[in-house]
């Protein structure tokens, strides 16, 4: 599989200068807020978000000035949503780093999200950008409420398949169906190809979830510690899979040991020792496949050229990966 550097090589030029407009979009004349933003800025992560769009508008007609603005935008209101994420999660670190909310508390932390909010926003309005505003409101929209139906979900241990795609296709598949659909739009797609790259990137977020949900059943040192959805009382598709393949007797005691004994290594293991055993991963693997599939056969509509070798590279990288 090529490295992220490999596949971006045909886009390099434009992400660097993606990053300097997006590093001089969230300037603001408050130091305070120019030093968290600052901090935002070096701590950025891999830019996958940004591939999307890039790549998205190269099958679509090319590359042009609303395709780094709707990079931004995307960029901007996601950083918001894991800004305030950390603070209701309570969490303290972030790809190994100090959360916003570590450093400077959950006061100005909400703030800042409110603010790389506001600027994605105007970003879009002082540009009149109204398509792409739409399209990445709708993923914050959707993201929103995937996370308030995984909770209400989580409280009463109540998820099936349909419930878990459902909150997977609106916390995670959103956001990456919004990449693609605004990379199309940039470059001044019909509604009818937005909508297919809307499908496109949807199909890539899905599989990225389950493989991610895979990853807390592995064996190997993966990046993730394993049991972490476990101890969140989160029911994925690996272990939704072997409960519903159970005796009454062993689902019913599988069920108590992530209500009740969550924080106990060893209870944790049996439980991954029981998806192991019960085919839980296997059968995740193959619904993955299933959703890679269906990605690659609406890109493959597209005529072949470069971007669209690099964007399958790209949806390789995303669902195949190790960690």
């Amino acid at each position: 599989m090529l490295s992220i550097n490999e596949i971006k090589k045909p886009i390099a030029a434009d992400i660097d200068a993606f990053e300097e407009r997006f590093k001089s979009s969230m300037q603001s004349s408050v130091p305070l807020l120019d030093r968290i933003t600052h901090y935002i800025v070096k701590r950025k992560g891999k830019q996958i978000r940004p591939m999307f769009v890039f790549f998205s508008a190269s099958i679509c007609g090319g590359i042009n000035d609303s395709t780094h603005r709707g990079a931004a935008l995307v960029e901007l209101l996601h950083t918001a949503t894991l800004v305030h994420d950390d603070v209701v999660d309570n969490s303290y670190q972030r790809r190994g780093f100090f959360s916003i909310n570590a450093l400077w508390k959950n006061k100005i932390a909400v703030l800042v999200g409110d603010y790389l909010l506001s600027k994605g926003l105007l970003l879009s309005i002082n540009n009149n950008d109204f398509q792409l505003l739409r399209i990445v409101s709708e993923a914050v929209r959707q993201m929103s409420e995937g996370e308030l139906l995984q909770v209400e979900k989580v409280r009463r241990m109540d998820v099936d398949e349909p419930v878990y795609y459902e909150v997977i296709r609106q916390k995670t598949a959103s956001l990456i169906a919004s990449c693609c659909a605004c990379g199309a739009a940039s470059a001044g797609a019909d509604e009818a190809t937005v909508e297919k790259m809307r499908q496109f990137g949807e199909k890539i977020g899905i599989a990225f979830q389950i493989k991610d949900d895979m990853f807390d059943f592995g064996t190997d040192d993966v990046g993730k510690p394993l049991g972490i959805d476990i101890k969140e009382k989160k029911v994925t598709l690996p272990l939704i899979y072997s409960l519903n393949n159970a005796t009454k007797p062993e689902r019913k005691r599988i069920i108590s040991l992530v209500k009740n004994h969550n924080d106990d290594p060893n209870k944790i293991a049996e439980i991954i020792r029981f998806v192991n055993e019960t085919g839980g991963l296997q059968y995740a693997e193959t619904q993955m496949k299933k959703y890679q599939d269906e990605a690659f056969q609406l890109l493959n509509t597209f005529p072949e050229s470069e971007s669209r070798s690099s964007l399958e590279q790209l949806v390789r990288f995303t669902t195949e990966r190790n960690r």
